[in-house]
């Protein structure tokens, strides 16, 4: 059984390598729209124009701007 961490990294992972432009939506409603850079333990590195660091803590969502088949994504990774 894989661990929370395990799949939030690889999904994370799928949409940083796709070059995915995402919404990510914070806690107090704010909508902030980019492509991932980058992500470690704790924030998420965010492109838009400029670059922008967010703290997972602050994040309830991030979904992709297009949909993306990402369950095949996440298994071809995992093989």
């Amino acid at each position: 059984m894989e661990t929370r961490q395990d799949l939030q990294n690889r999904f994370l992972n799928a949409l940083r390598r796709s070059r995915a432009r995402v919404y990510v939506f914070l806690v107090n409603g704010i909508k902030l729209k980019g492509v991932i850079g980058g992500f470690d333990m704790f924030v998420i590195l965010l492109h838009n124009g400029v670059s922008q660091i967010v703290y997972k803590h602050a994040i309830s969502a991030i979904v992709p701007v297009r949909q993306q088949d990402l369950d095949s994504i996440l298994r071809e990774e995992q093989a």
